[in-house]
């Protein structure tokens, strides 16, 4: 069986919300690129429905690309547990390297007015999205992320 990094996580001790580095891969020609969990929720516990997970995925798609790194990512993935999501970003990074930007990114979505690409020619399910809880789950993650720095 082939190895599955999020399986061998035990899902029990982490303590939601984090941003926590997976790995990082090593290409034939030596690039590098960094997989992060952008974890929103508590695994077992809670969960992000479908249209709020989807609307915080196509906020973030678009406001994270215009961060400081926003020109090194890769792709943004929601987990299909719904408690978070899979950033990769090209090059060898740290959470510390990407936190600002997820932080100013969510920030961001806490203000947004309307959900891009929320449409039938440019989305697979453009009726399945709740900008009320998009904003819920970043309000939700940047103050928990601010209760555990203190």
């Amino acid at each position: 069986m082939g190895r599955v990094e999020s399986f061998e996580l035990d899902h029990t001790k982490v303590d939601a919300p984090f941003i926590r580095k997976v790995t990082v891969y090593t290409g034939a020609k030596g690039d590098k690129l960094t997989k992060f969990d952008i974890r929103f929720m508590q695994p077992n516990k809670e969960e992000m429905d479908m249209s709020g997970i989807h609307t915080l995925e196509h906020l973030m798609a678009v406001y994270l690309r215009d961060e400081k790194l926003g020109d090194e990512i890769i792709d943004l993935s929601p987990m299909g547990c719904r408690t978070g999501f899979y950033l990769t970003i090209w090059g060898d990074l740290d959470p510390e390297d990407v936190d600002e930007m997820i932080l100013n990114t969510l920030k961001r979505v806490t203000e947004a007015e309307e959900v891009p690409a929320a449409n039938e020619v440019q989305c697979g399910n453009a009726k399945a999205h709740d900008l009320k809880k998009a904003k819920e789950y970043s309000e939700k993650f940047i103050r928990e992320m601010k209760e555990k720095t203190k």
